[in-house]
């Protein structure tokens, strides 16, 4: 994001809470980030961690009951769109932001040909006829890289592959030239060499349309490839956030520590055994008081156990949320000492 330019997207202290009959979810709490103009943020953390919760809190896809999204603000342009209604928020979504889900052959409608589905959102957002959304459909079928796709336009879902019905998916999200692209793990259901066909189209797409995208996934090498920043959440909050190559270069929070030993090594050494994190996610049935990763942290002392540590500014543009960076501790304190 250039300096002084605004920010596509404003996140602002968003926290979401499910109802259930075990009580109260505190599934994201207090999560704060931005996002700039044609700029790739990745989101990373292990299953549960509040990464698909907050992107999806931010445009409405929750239910709502059990969901309460709020308080907060997540600022696009010039609304919040929490406070906006609800045929607003469909305005925005599929027109300004597009979403792409994990598993496509369940976000694709099995009744209707591919074709319906593409020029559903070109009529909705913006008003083309019939035909007009059609040539549209076969432009995107084209962009997103589906061979003979005037053809194409008229097969159902269950008649392309895996990797065919993701690309389709992305043609839906870019459909309506959409300022944000939320992508939700879309390459996990894939094999590899589909997966890498699908990161290379979308750097492609994203070089092309000038979109901003941010990039939901639990693996950190998908994220070393294609990331300007990272979002490391854990617990629904967001522990630590740095640029690409800071974040592999030097991670501070215990918690990104853990994460970047899990990633196999193929290189040089003889295999080993992979790397695991010890323990379990917290449950969240309360708001945190305390650091959420204090009972797998190796580190973690009596201070971890009493308090909410604060996301500490580091030097290259980065920040985590672990005492352990806080510049008011002397490294010296009997507490670092002990950690």
């Amino acid at each position: 994001m250039p300096k002084g330019a605004p920010p596509v997207l404003d996140v602002r202290s968003l926290s979401t809470v499910f109802h259930t009959r075990a009580g109260n979810v505190h599934a994201v709490n207090d999560v704060n980030f931005t996002l700039g103009a044609g700029e790739l943020l990745g989101v990373v953390g292990e299953s549960g961690s509040g990464k698909s919760v907050t992107m999806m809190s931010l445009i409405g896809l929750l239910p709502s009951p059990p969901a309460v999204v709020g308080p907060g603000e997540v600022i696009f342009g010039d609304r919040d769109l929490l406070k906006i209604d609800e045929k607003a928020l469909r305005e925005v979504r599929g027109g300004e932001i597009g979403f792409v889900f994990q598993d496509p052959m369940t976000s694709l409608n099995p009744v209707f040909t591919v074709g319906m589905q593409i020029a559903e959102p070109l009529r909705r957002h913006m008003g083309l006829s019939k035909k007009a959304a059609a040539d549209r459909a076969v432009e995107l079928l084209e962009l997103v890289g589906i061979p003979d796709a005037r053809r194409r336009l008229g097969d159902y879902p269950h008649q392309f592959s895996g990797g065919m019905r993701q690309r389709v998916m992305i043609a839906i999200a870019l459909a309506c030239d959409p300022k944000v692209l939320i992508a939700d793990e879309p390459t996990t259901a894939l094999d590899v060499t589909i997966q890498a066909q699908i990161l290379e189209l979308m750097q492609e797409l994203r070089e092309k349309l000038g979109m901003a995208v941010i990039w939901i996934t639990h693996d950190l090498g998908v994220i070393a490839g294609i990331a300007d920043r990272v979002m490391v959440m854990y617990g629904g909050q967001v522990v630590e956030h740095a640029p690409v190559h800071e974040l592999f270069a030097n991670p501070r929070h215990p918690y990104t520590q853990a994460l970047l030993k899990t990633v196999p090594n193929v290189h040089g050494e003889r295999a080993k055994r992979l790397t695991t994190i010890e323990g379990q996610p917290p449950i969240l049935l309360a708001p945190p008081s305390a650091c959420s990763f204090r009972d797998r942290c190796p580190h973690a002392w009596e201070l971890c156990h009493r308090a909410l540590p604060a996301r500490f500014p580091l030097p290259g543009d980065h920040d985590a949320a672990c005492f352990l960076c806080d510049p008011g501790l002397a490294p010296t304190s009997p507490e670092i000492q002990d950690a």
